[in-house]
């Protein structure tokens, strides 16, 4: 049996978000460019996992596939002769997170993706070891047919398995760093219970999906121009959507106004009903389930019961704050208003004999009042982006360590917060400011833990670019940060 509580070298990437290939739209070419094979980084993650070896001095490596590894959310392809029902709604947006959809989708990803799972095979075979930290967009790993599918799809033999592992949300490497994924703390990407993810509907197993997730499956594979990675390409204050729509989206969808109402109309109800249902779970078999998230994460029970009592109130739990993030509280404002002007008009019509034009002067008063209600409500989303020193420092008391990782919010970073050393490792996506795909974030960021001459590890963080390994902070002028 592999031992994974000890590690002297330790590689930490995350959110990679693999999904399937988007077939190059010849009329609308921007039409999801960034799902096309020309952004696939197979290649450059096989060349990463040959220089950290180099680094490694030929000992073996312990690689933490930090979440968000796979993105099940952006697959909406749905096989031609499908062998389970598939509803009107999975046909245009997606498979529900059923097990045996599930598969299908990480077949579909892997399809996309052979490269990458051939170096991942090579590299096990080599001797190293291979941990998936579960994230919000990869959720589906919960089932266990999924990561049959996984193993089998790398092709190693019987020894070679063991040295691969999946935990639920957190993994505590060689007793000195935590990590984490990181979503359990962001209300709109949680799972409401990481030690019981499935819900049942009806006769079906399905996995709880955050509301984060929900708008993804729901809205953005439904508007191809908006790039699900970088936020600030898809929340916008009005005019910026105004002149967003008229610059790409007005040939290519010009109705785009009823695919946001009817996919937010989907996801409001979704969430809610999501919301409602108790996990599935069978009450003899708890402690049962937190002795094995213990083992698998290096952990105790106590601290598997800990940690999850950090886990944020998900957003779900204020309806008021999913309309306003979703839109609908405008669009009812406005749907209400004009309901009320056009009674107001028949009302007046009756004694009055007037045009149907007056109807824009209660409208005209309107206006302002809407337009300051709009720029009053911001997205509360970018809030929880930054760590909180209070989750980290209890973080650290109830593991032991203190030095901890988070991936999620794709901002790569390194600091000092109250007693804990925080790193995030950043992001593979291929995440872009601008929807020609011209202007990509910094990417390929990647963690390093090795062993100093005291034999006490330390941690630097790195991009790894075109083959070269650059450090971040050192080679740009910054330094790691200290925040008290």
């Amino acid at each position: 049996m592999s031992d994974f509580t000890k590690a002297r070298y330790t590689a930490i990437i995350s959110d990679l978000h693999l999904t399937e290939e988007e077939p190059v739209n010849l009329e609308y070419p921007l039409w999801k460019k960034y799902k096309t094979r020309e952004f696939f980084f197979d290649r450059d993650f096989a060349e990463f996992l040959k220089t950290i070896e180099m680094k490694a001095q030929g000992e073996k490596i312990e690689l933490i596939l930090n979440g968000d590894i796979f993105d099940f959310d952006s697959v909406s392809s749905i096989p031609n002769d499908p062998p389970f029902r598939i509803s009107w709604l999975e046909s245009k947006r997606g498979l529900h997170p059923q097990e045996e959809k599930s598969i299908y989708k990480f077949h579909r990803i892997h399809d996309g993706h052979r490269e990458w799972f051939m170096a991942l095979s090579n590299f096990l075979r080599k001797g190293h070891r291979v941990v998936f930290v579960i994230g919000n967009h990869d959720l589906e790993l919960h089932f266990p047919k999924v990561q049959q599918a996984l193993i089998e799809s790398l092709g190693i033999n019987k020894e070679e398995k063991e040295r691969v592992k999946f935990t639920e949300w957190f993994y505590i490497s060689n007793q000195d760093t935590l990590v984490e994924h990181g979503n359990q703390y962001d209300p709109y990407c949680l799972s409401i219970d990481p030690v019981s993810p499935f819900v049942q509907k009806y006769n079906k197993i399905e996995i709880r999906i955050p509301f984060g997730n929900l708008t993804t499956r729901y809205l953005i594979n439904g508007m191809g121009f908006f790039n699900p990675y970088l936020e600030s390409n898809f929340i916008m204050t009005a005019g910026e959507y105004v002149k967003f729509f008229f610059k790409y989206i007005m040939r290519a969808q010009p109705f785009l106004m009823f695919s946001w109402l009817w996919g937010s109309m989907v996801v409001l109800v979704q969430s809610f009903l999501d919301s409602l249902l108790p996990p599935l779970r069978e009450p003899l078999e708890i402690e049962g389930r937190i002795e094995e998230i213990a083992k698998r994460s290096n952990a105790t029970p106590r601290m598997v019961r800990e940690l999850r009592s950090l886990t944020a109130a998900p957003a779900t739990s204020r309806p008021l704050l999913i309309l306003r993030e979703l839109w609908l509280d405008r669009a009812f404002l406005v749907t209400l208003a004009f309901l009320l002007f056009l009674q107001l008009f028949f009302v007046i019509d009756q004694i009055y004999d007037i045009s149907f034009y007056w109807m824009l002067i209660p409208f005209a008063l309107f206006m302002p009042f809407f337009i300051f209600y709009s720029k009053t409500v911001t997205s509360s989303v970018h809030m929880f982006k930054e760590p909180q020193e209070k989750i980290l420092t209890m973080a650290s008391l109830i593991t032991g360590v203190n030095r901890i990782i988070y991936g999620h919010t794709h901002i790569h970073r390194h600091e000092i917060i109250g007693p804990v050393e925080h790193l995030n490792s950043g992001t593979w996506s291929p995440a872009f400011e601008d929807v020609e795909c011209k202007k990509p974030i910094e990417q390929q960021t990647f963690i390093w833990i090795y062993p100093e001459a005291n034999e006490l590890r330390k941690a630097k963080l790195y991009q790894f670019d075109g083959g070269r390994v650059i450090d971040v902070f050192g080679s740009k002028g910054g330094k790691m940060r200290r925040i008290n």
